[in-house]
């Protein structure tokens, strides 16, 4: 039967080229000069620090561009607040989101069941989500709906198999 899993992944070598990129920008422009704006990755985490709000904001924007450029999906970013640190600066906390929640699965798997395709199944494994159906137009007919939907989460389509 054929089979593909439904999964949300983040690049972390493209994350962390991206995050490269923003610093050495932010280091060289003219908007930026003296302003020990900085970007800092962690794990699952950016930190942006900068000496104003205003400050942050473009230094947020100018990650954006970098991390659309390497195709990373804005999705995968959950923004903290801003909030005041150390010596009247400011910083921001930016989750990076990887797999899919519980939440997430479920109005996955309703989504395929809602398509009313015979045939075709979807369940739940760990954090991600896999679909089998009798045919491969079917599936394919998946992938397609599931593309022009917003789940709020980067979703990749992968281990297709026959």
């Amino acid at each position: 039967m054929p089979t593909f899993d439904i999964v949300s992944q983040v690049d972390m070598q493209e994350v962390r080229n991206a995050v490269d990129q923003a610093n050495r920008e932010a280091s060289t422009r003219f908007d930026f000069k003296g302003t020990d704006a900085r970007i800092e990755l962690g794990d699952h985490e950016l930190v942006l620090h900068a000496n104003t709000e205003d400050r942050l904001r473009a230094l947020h924007q100018v990650l954006e561009e970098k991390l659309v450029k390497r195709q990373v999906s804005l999705k995968a970013l959950e923004d903290g607040k801003i909030e005041e640190a150390a010596k009247g600066t400011a910083r921001q906390r930016v989750a990076i989101k990887a797999g899919i929640s519980a939440e997430h699965a479920k109005a996955l798997n309703k989504a395929v069941k809602d398509l009313g395709l015979k045939g075709v199944t979807s369940q739940t494994q760990g954090d991600q989500v896999r679909v089998q159906g009798k045919k491969r137009d079917d599936l394919q007919e998946v992938i397609r709906q599931l593309k022009e939907q917003d789940f709020g989460i980067p979703l990749q389509f992968t281990n297709f198999r026959d």
